[in-house]
C-alpha cells in the first residue's frame, strides 16, 4: 500500500506539472476583445496563448530570416532555432481555427496577425509566402483583386517589403500603412491598416485632458482611415487607462499593449461598445 508521505509527493509533483502546462486554446467562455492588440506578443511566457486566453484578437511577432526560416525575436541575439514563426504562431493558429470551425475563437471575430519584419524584407516575404501557403485555408488571400476572406488577416509592418499594389498574383498579406498614407488610393486589401507611433503624432501622455487640437487630429486620422475601410492602430502609446479611454472614444480600432491582463480588464469593464 502506498504511504501517505509518498501520496503527498505525487500530488505535489502533479501540481507543479500542471502549473507549467501551456495554456489551453480557450473555450466559449473566452470573450473576444475586438480592440485588443498584443504588441511584442512573443515576449510573454506563452507566446500567442497568453493573448488568446485574454481574448486578444490581434497579435504581433517580430521576425528575422535565418537559413530559410523565420525566427521570432526582437533582436538577433534573442533568436533561437526552435522559436520559429511556424511553431509559435502559424501552426497553433491553424490548429485552433480547425477546432473552432473556421475561426480563432468559438465566437466569430476578426483576427489580425501582424508580422514585424526586422531585416531583409524581400527575403522575409519570399519565405513567408511559402509558410502561409501551407495553411492557405486559414489566412485571407487576394488574387486578381478578389479577396478570399478567412479566419486570419496577416499584415506586414516594420521594414515592409516593396510590393506592387497592381500585382494580380496570389498574396496572403496586406501592408501596414502610416499616417502619411491616409490619402493613398491603393486598395484596402493591399493596405488594410494604418499604424503609426503615438509619440510621433501626439504629445499627450494621459495626464489631464487631451488637448483639443490633438483630439481633433486623432478623430481626423480615424475618420479618414475608416472612410477608406482601413483599421487604425498606434504603437508606443502610454500604458494608461486615460489614453485607452481616449483612443476608444476616438474610434481607434486596436489598442496596443504589452500588459495583456490590464488592457483586457479595461476593455471588459468599459461601457463603451467595441469597434467592429
Amino acid at each position: 500500500m502506498m504511504s501517505f508521505f509518498r501520496l503527498r509527493l505525487l500530488f505535489a509533483a502533479a501540481a507543479v506539472a500542471i502549473s507549467h502546462v501551456v495554456p489551453s486554446d480557450g473555450g466559449p467562455e473566452v470573450k473576444p476583445l475586438l480592440n485588443a492588440h498584443a504588441h511584442n506578443d512573443y515576449e510573454h511566457e506563452h507566446p500567442l496563448f497568453d493573448a488568446l486566453e485574454q481574448g486578444f484578437t490581434s497579435v504581433e511577432a517580430d521576425v528575422y530570416p535565418v537559413d530559410g526560416k523565420l525566427l521570432v525575436g526582437h533582436n538577433r541575439r534573442d533568436l533561437k532555432p526552435a522559436r520559429t514563426l511556424e511553431s509559435l504562431y502559424l501552426a497553433p493558429l491553424a490548429e485552433r481555427v480547425e477546432k473552432n470551425g473556421g475561426h480563432v475563437f468559438p465566437q466569430v471575430a476578426r483576427f489580425f496577425l501582424l508580422i514585424d519584419i526586422k531585416a531583409e524584407p524581400q527575403e522575409t516575404y519570399r519565405i513567408l509566402q511559402q509558410l502561409l501557403a501551407k495553411h492557405a485555408n486559414v489566412f485571407t488571400s487576394i488574387e486578381k483583386d478578389e479577396i478570399h476572406p478567412s479566419a486570419i488577416t496577416v499584415v506586414l509592418t516594420g521594414d515592409r517589403p516593396k510590393l506592387d499594389p497592381n500585382d494580380k498574383s496570389l498574396r496572403y498579406v496586406g501592408i501596414d500603412g502610416r499616417v502619411s498614407d491616409l490619402d493613398s488610393s491603393v486598395p484596402v486589401h493591399f493596405m488594410p491598416m494604418i499604424s503609426d507611433s503615438w509619440r510621433s503624432q501626439f504629445h499627450w501622455n494621459g495626464s489631464g485632458e487631451i488637448p483639443s487640437a490633438e483630439r481633433a487630429k486623432l478623430i481626423d486620422i480615424v475618420t479618414k482611415a475608416h472612410a477608406a475601410g482601413r483599421v487604425v492602430r498606434f504603437w508606443d502609446t502610454p500604458e494608461n487607462e486615460n489614453v485607452w479611454r481616449e483612443l476608444r472614444a476616438g474610434g481607434v480600432d486596436l489598442l496596443n499593449t504589452d500588459q495583456l491582463s490590464r488592457l483586457a480588464k479595461f476593455l471588459d469593464s468599459s461601457a463603451a461598445p467595441q469597434h467592429p
